[in-house]
């Protein structure tokens, strides 16, 4: 195991409880806040950036109705097989392509909005990725971008006991969910040559499952699930005791209460 892991990594099982299990707690949430960020007006053409199983594309394609148009591009083919087996709920165009972030397969100038939730943090080459979709947008196009800010308690706990039960590798990777800042966005956008760059972070609260249930549920849905599923049952059952007895100050009601930084960050070609 690798710090280098990485959603390419995924497998099919673990798209699809990504989409079953994972994007109606964070994606899907933070997924709204992007669109009403972003504004898609109808009959506009959008592209969405690492799309995985779709969430953001599918409200975008809602927004910019028949008349416009969606393609959502994403580097992992499984990601991208589970998307195309959710049906859009409007009769709206969308495409589903597999490409690297910073080779996007459009044309120059050819869409008005680029979208791109919790992607840009894994990207290999962020300043190329940013270059491509200002490329793919029209003059006056709009760009809008969401990454996870600062880690927050709940998730220091879950590397750390991934870490001492697991693999020591194993932090890396999460900690890499939480690896941009706001200084770091406005500067890739800024050498973009994009114009009106406006970055924030605000505090999200997300209900989560019972401790247990959501530990599980979010290990699966990562590229290293096999690794975990793979260690020892006593080494599997340590982690689960430690992360619960960390997770007991988030407690409410039947589940979780968490607050997430998210960075939105916005700019115009």
């Amino acid at each position: 195991m690798s710090q280098q892991v990485g959603y390419r990594d995924l497998r099919r099982t673990e798209a699809e409880n990504y989409a079953r299990d994972f994007v109606p707690v964070i994606p899907a949430p933070l997924a709204a806040d992007l669109i009403e960020a972003a504004a898609p007006e109808p009959g506009e053409f959008v592209v969405d950036v690492a799309c995985g199983t779709g969430v953001v594309a599918r409200l975008a394609a809602e927004r910019v109705g028949a008349t416009g148009k969606v393609v959502g591009i994403d580097l992992v083919p499984e990601m991208l097989a589970v998307a195309g087996q959710t049906s859009a709920p409007i009769d709206t165009p969308m495409e589903w392509r597999e490409a690297p972030a910073d080779a996007l397969p459009l044309p120059d100038e050819s869409y008005d909005l680029v979208l791109c939730q919790l992607g840009l943090m894994f990207f290999p080459d962020r300043s190329a990725a940013v270059r491509e979709m200002r490329r793919v947008l029209s003059p006056g196009g709009r760009v809008a971008i969401n990454v996870p800010g600062t880690m927050p308690r709940l998730f220091e706990v879950m590397a750390d006991a991934l870490g001492r039960h697991i693999n020591p590798d194993l932090p890396g990777f999460l900690r890499a969910v939480f690896s941009l800042g706001q200084d770091e966005i406005h500067r890739l956008l800024r050498d973009a040559n994009l114009q009106q760059v406006a970055v924030d972070t605000a505090t999200k609260a997300l209900r989560l499952p019972p401790p247990a249930q959501f530990l599980w549920q979010y290990v699966q849905v990562t590229p290293v699930a096999g690794l975990v599923m793979a260690a020892e049952p006593e080494h599997r059952m340590a982690l689960e005791d430690d992360v619960v007895a960390g997770w007991q100050e988030f407690l409410d009601g039947d589940g979780m209460l968490a607050e997430l930084p998210v960075i939105t960050a916005t700019a115009q070609k």
